[in-house]
């Protein structure tokens, strides 16, 4: 869902859907569409696609990104939860330190791909993606027999991403943020303003994920961002479809859902099936690995004039007339120059290089499968 702000700066679908702390900000600074993530707006239009693709990649741009609502576990017990929740083993797990995860439930499908940042011993966030898991891990913890406390903090998350980003934050931060290590997180105080500080992301470019811990100094801290970043190029965006496609990053709901599990997005590194931890879904999965999965998550390249945008259905993919999968992201990369694709089809049609047809809206188009990710597969970029 996509609502265009027009000349109305009041508009809304109630109470109900509710609005960031940085939304003054992001409307004054031109944000013009918003779409619905996580029971909040998140703006998605600044102008061009293209052009924020560009602003990312050459220089750098700031997300308002609070839809990435938190978890917070805490309590004696907050460390045995967590790890009951993901199939990762977390047992080296640093204090400081986040990683990228997978939250299954019993049937081993995945209901979040949440970034999990490890606070303190026993004190945890999970930084989801669109779906309820606060509500998933509550239910969970009632009969966990664990002495835990689940809450939604007031925790809001900026993305600050793209080449110059690091610049921006030692005007910000001072020479000390170059310590902070790829998927590590630090605690700062910007002129009164609580922050957590990680160096991740949804944009497989340099960056830092900026999370606010006081609501009410959001548009405060999007506007010392902004005055910072000026001699460096910095504009306001939002996150880029182009980019997290060459990137092969996933998106829940289009790329993966509660039907999806972890082997057919070739995810098995975040998978521990041999070790003693004990995990929702350890059963299934091992079931599932034993007897193999039946389709998987591939790449495509379409062979037709450049997509205007992204897909907003899922795509058939065809072979002899028969469908076999669907395309669930697509979009045409400026880069690249050409149209690139994630798709889940059936395994025994996955092999690369093979030429199958796909079934849009404005046609069927021929397509071919090739290696995923599109651009800098090793992460050097994002990591560096």
């Amino acid at each position: 869902m996509l609502m265009s702000l027009m000349d109305n700066k009041n508009f809304g679908f109630g109470t109900q859907i509710r609005k960031s702390p940085y939304f003054e900000s992001t409307v004054k600074w031109g944000a013009t569409g918003f779409s619905v993530y996580n029971h909040m707006y998140i703006p998605r239009d600044f102008g061009s696609p293209e052009q924020n693709f560009w602003n990312l990649i050459e220089k750098a741009i700031l997300c308002d990104v609070a839809v990435e609502r938190q978890v917070e576990i805490t309590g004696p017990d907050a460390y045995k939860f967590t790890q009951l929740l993901t199939p990762r083993d977390l047992s080296k797990l640093a204090i400081g330190q986040c990683k990228y995860v997978l939250i299954t439930n019993n049937e081993g499908g995945i209901l979040n791909d949440p970034v999990l940042l490890r606070l303190a011993e026993n004190h945890f966030w999970l930084s989801l993606a669109d779906s309820d898991v606060l509500l998933w891990a509550q239910g969970v913890a009632v009969n966990s027999g664990l002495n835990v406390k689940i809450t939604e903090p007031d925790v809001s998350p900026l993305q600050l991403q793209g080449p110059t980003s690091g610049e921006i934050m030692i005007k910000l931060f001072g020479d000390s943020i170059k310590e902070l290590k790829y998927y590590w997180l630090k605690e700062y105080n910007l002129n009164g303003i609580p922050l957590i500080v990680s160096r991740t992301g949804w944009s497989s470019e340099l960056g830092y994920e900026i999370y606010l811990r006081d609501g009410s100094r959001g548009n405060d801290l999007y506007e010392k961002i902004m005055e910072a970043g000026k001699e460096y190029g910095l504009k306001p965006g939002h996150t880029s479809s182009i980019r997290r496609i060459e990137g092969g990053m996933l998106s829940y709901h289009a790329d993966a859902d509660i039907n999806t599990n972890p082997f057919e997005l070739g995810l098995d590194r975040l998978i521990n099936l041999d070790s003693e931890i004990n995990f929702i879904g350890k059963e299934a999965l091992k079931k599932i690995k034993q007897e193999g999965i039946k389709r998987k998550q591939v790449g495509l390249e379409l062979d037709c004039n450049p997509l205007k945008g992204p897909n907003t259905t899922f795509w058939p993919i065809l072979k002899n007339d028969k469908i076999i999968g669907k395309v669930t992201s697509a979009v045409y990369s400026p880069r690249l120059k050409k149209n690139i694709a994630l798709a889940m089809i059936e395994i025994n049609q996955s092999e690369i290089g093979s030429k199958l047809k796909v079934k849009t809206e404005n046609g069927d188009f021929k397509c071919t499968i090739v290696e995923k990710p599109f651009y800098d597969p090793k992460k050097k970029i994002a990591s560096s």
